[in-house]
């Protein structure tokens, strides 16, 4: 009898956590960074940033755009790829209209050919100030 009230309890006990995590998943953020504070040990980690959209290009294939955002520390580049731009232009907001906004970014670091850069893999984690 004191083995089932013990698997009783863990089995309440886990099911709180797990209600607990639910819950406040959505209110977890990645947190907000500054473009200096970037390097090479953030590689992979989900971050927050904001600045000023200076230029945007695309690839040479199209498939890719890459925004050049500065936060008054640094800048770097935001890879935006054709999925996602896709997604983004179906909502009537095109790459083009962001130059010269402030923006809020989610995204994820990642290098590329020795330089640190922000992949947008969502389009709602992309927020014009």
């Amino acid at each position: 009898m004191e083995d089932e009230k013990i698997f009783k309890i863990v089995i309440f006990m886990a099911l709180v956590g797990l209600i607990g995590m639910i819950v406040s998943a959505g209110s977890i953020t990645p947190r907000e960074v500054k473009i200096k504070e970037i390097d090479k040990g953030m590689i992979d980690e989900e971050v927050t940033v904001t600045g000023f959209v200076e230029d945007i290009k695309n690839s040479k294939t199209g498939k890719a755009s890459f925004i050049t955002l500065n936060d008054g520390t640094g800048k770097i580049t935001i890879v935006i790829f054709e999925s996602v731009k896709n997604e983004i232009e179906r909502s009537d907001l095109s790459i083009e209209m962001l130059k010269y906004r402030k923006i809020k970014i989610i995204g994820k670091i990642a290098e590329y050919k020795g330089s640190m850069e922000i992949i947008l893999e969502e389009p709602q984690n992309l927020k014009i100030l």
